[in-house]
């Protein structure tokens, strides 16, 4: 999910420059943070039959539990104003201009319910047009791999081994690092990918299915995420090592060398380092291997942006689903959340230009990062409750693990959010003041949420204190709210809960 929008952020270098050293051992990092949770939040999908916006709904007070709604629903803005882009970018690019940015955007609105239509004919079928997008995106950016030819030595290199050279660094850098957090690990994601898991049948009253599906699904997630990791080292290995230290004017002489018009058009002649984006990056490829390698481009990110377009929509329908507690038909469901992130990306396609339509990628993923503790704080604290999970909580190494790493995303983003003040922002009473009073909310929220974490781990101090009683809540009984409870596989019986079992997609849908 949201293949097509992670290469730039490391395309200033592959060999040599820390930057994408660091940010490749960052991206790898991200990896194993986003298998963790996807696991923790699958494991709770399998055992509970809730997902976890639905676990959300019965387990916090009203207001922290619409907040986390609002973050959420953020984040898949975010997410989804970069995949519209890209899809809009690749038709402006497959209809060599003839279809603006902001008619592609409004195209993204009409094959949304193309979606529907295919699942509503059956999960095999919706399943297979998933295959086929990501063996689209697999072959593409394959293809161009093969034709841009890296070193495979300075390639696996630059993935794994950390290097700084004593370079300077600026503000930028910062922000792309913390991209990559946020665009591997979509905070969403976690919220869809516990949703998904209930298209299967399990029989919850047999401790040895739970645990099949359980196994299962962590392979399914290794697998998934080891093709994500493969298509990217794909792309970003073409584009650094074309773009690595390249200026404008490099990259206009080899479009003139092969005479390629569109090129002649797009680099201007300066020496500035190229900035490289979705539009520019194609139009390099073009200049480099001729129009079909352009084209080749934009097909594959058509197919990852349609992919990741889905997914995002469904979860903005779990999430509204689960933490509103709605029952609509689902074409308003879709019509609803579409609309929310439509409304603002139409507005930014209509009045900027393409340069800032690319640039623009940075900060939302660094938006996503800053969501990113509002889902795996969740997760934690619901799959490391007895009440809720019985003998399938979370053991110590989990516990651990996923709580060290939700730390150090925290850390990250509070050093991002005071570098952005000192750096980036005008230095005046009142920005300060504004971002004084985010921070300490976002703190508040976090550790709103940690604590709730604490005592669902099972903190009894904390869970007998008066103030945390009242005004934070201890965990519930899973059955709150639910009607038709039925017993799934504890150690013991006396925990219910609701199978609750809706929709029908196949977890391959994270792409």
């Amino acid at each position: 999910m949201g293949l097509h929008r992670t290469w730039f952020l490391d395309v200033h270098s592959l060999f040599g420059s820390w930057q994408h050293r660091v940010g490749s051992a960052i991206r790898s990092g991200s990896k194993i943070q986003g298998l963790v949770m996807q696991r923790l939040s699958a494991r709770l999908g399998v055992v509970t039959g809730l997902h976890l916006a639905e676990m959300c709904y019965r387990q916090y007070k009203k207001v922290p539990r619409l907040i986390l709604w609002i973050m959420i629903e953020i984040a898949i803005i975010g997410s989804d104003m970069q995949e519209v882009i890209g899809t809009a970018i690749a038709l402006y690019l497959l209809s060599n201009k003839a279809i603006p940015i902001w008619g592609g955007v409004l195209i993204t609105v009409i094959d949304t319910f193309t979606f529907l239509f295919l699942d509503k004919y059956g999960l095999r079928k919706l399943e297979l047009f998933f295959g086929f997008l990501i063996t689209v995106m697999a072959i593409t950016f394959g293809y161009e791999y093969i034709v841009s030819a890296p070193s495979q030595i300075d390639v696996i290199s630059g993935m794994f081994v950390p290097w700084y050279n004593g370079m300077n660094y600026d503000n930028k850098v910062l922000l792309q690092a913390v991209g990559i957090v946020g665009a591997v690990i979509m905070p969403h994601n976690l919220y869809l990918h516990s949703a998904l898991v209930k298209s299967r049948d399990i029989d919850r009253r047999q401790p040895s299915k739970i645990k099949d599906a359980n196994m299962y699904y962590f392979i399914e997630a290794c697998i998934a995420l080891f093709v994500s990791f493969i298509i990217n080292v794909f792309v970003v290995a073409v584009f650094a090592h074309g773009l690595y230290d390249k200026t404008n004017n490099d990259v206009r002489k080899i479009c003139e060398a092969n005479n390629y018009t569109l090129g002649m058009e797009t680099f201007d002649k300066n020496n500035a380092t190229l900035d490289a984006d979705l539009y520019k990056g194609g139009i390099f490829l073009g200049c480099s291997f001729g129009a079909a390698a352009m084209y080749i481009w934009a097909v594959g990110i058509l197919a990852a942006g349609q992919s990741s377009t889905m997914t995002g929509t469904y979860a903005g329908q779990f999430a509204m689903e689960g933490f509103l507690n709605l029952q609509w038909a689902r074409w308003k469901r879709v019509l609803f959340t579409r609309t929310i992130a439509i409304v603002p990306t139409f507005l930014v396609a209509f009045y900027a230009d393409m340069n800032n339509l690319s640039g623009m990628n940075d900060i939302l993923n660094a938006i996503m990062s800053l969501q990113l503790p509002f889902a795996t704080l969740p997760t934690i604290a619901f799959t490391s409750s007895v009440q809720i999970m019985g003998e399938f909580r979370n053991g110590i190494l989990n516990k651990i693990v996923s709580t060290a790493l939700s730390v150090l995303v925290i850390t990250i983003n509070i050093y991002f959010v005071i570098q952005t003040v000192q750096e980036d922002l005008p230095h005046h009473w009142a920005i300060y003041f504004g971002m004084s009073v985010y921070a300490i909310l976002y703190l508040i929220f976090c550790a709103y949420l940690a604590i709730h974490m604490a005592v669902s781990m099972g903190a009894t101090s904390l869970s007998n204190n008066w103030f945390v009683t009242k005004y934070i809540g201890t965990p519930v009984s899973p059955t709150l709210g639910i009607t038709n409870p039925a017993v799934y596989a504890r150690t013991n019986p006396a925990f219910s809960i609701q199978e609750n079992l809706s929709g029908s997609f196949s977890s391959i849908s994270e792409w």
